[in-house]
């Protein structure tokens, strides 16, 4: 584990931040133990009440099980990742939905125009996506904080899996996110990360 010291500037201690952050890497190997479609559902329970834009929330995941789905799924996967999506417990196809505005009403009820803000539909296929990222990226978090693993993958054919799996719905295929428990050399070492001096101006 990390031999960090927590700075003042964080409330969590260093064995979260280890799990969270520190020490978690995209896995590329697992274990046979298996991840269950109730575990995921209780981190999309946690991390749904991260923020998106209006309260938009256009996520949606689609959990691929061992079996007739899984085969669907893996030939509309690019090189090397065909075998590592073969192999997880559980794979989740994440999707964006570009009709969310739909939901606005019932998201976003204290403004009752905000389903016209998204009229244009590029503009609204734009936010959709921009705030599925975001979703994303709280998804991986909470993998991580239930003691998962997870292995994004960019490298797919989006409209061969949306053909597959999302004819006649407004749902748009942007990661293929393998999930279990990591196995033998799992993973790769860390890449160097940009430095805050860097990344970061004040005015």
């Amino acid at each position: 584990m990390s031999t960090s010291t927590t700075s003042d500037a964080f409330v969590l201690d260093d064995t979260t931040l280890d799990l969270l952050f520190r020490e978690a890497r995209t896995a590329n190997t697992w274990t046979d133990e298996p991840v269950s479609v109730e575990q995921v559902r209780e981190v999309f329970e946690l991390i749904k009440l991260g923020p998106t834009a209006a309260n938009s929330q256009p996520v949606r995941l689609l959990l691929v099980e061992q079996g007739p789905g899984r085969d669907r799924l893996i030939p509309h996967m690019s090189g090397s990742n065909s075998a590592k999506t073969a192999a997880a417990p559980l794979v989740a196809v994440v999707a964006a939905d570009t009709d969310f505005h739909e939901r606005l009403p019932e998201h976003f009820p204290h403004s009752p125009g905000a389903r016209d803000w998204f009229k244009d539909d590029a503009s609204r296929e734009r936010n959709a996506i921009y705030n599925a990222a975001l979703q994303t990226a709280y998804f991986i978090i909470g993998l991580r904080a239930a003691g998962l693993a997870a292995g994004p993958q960019s490298g797919f054919d989006k409209d061969g899996v949306d053909a597959e799996f999302f004819a006649g719905t407004t749902w748009k295929s942007q990661l293929v996110v393998n999930i279990g428990h990591p196995g033998e050399n799992a993973w790769f070492d860390r890449l160097p990360r940009i430095s805050a001096d860097d990344a970061i101006r004040v005015v």
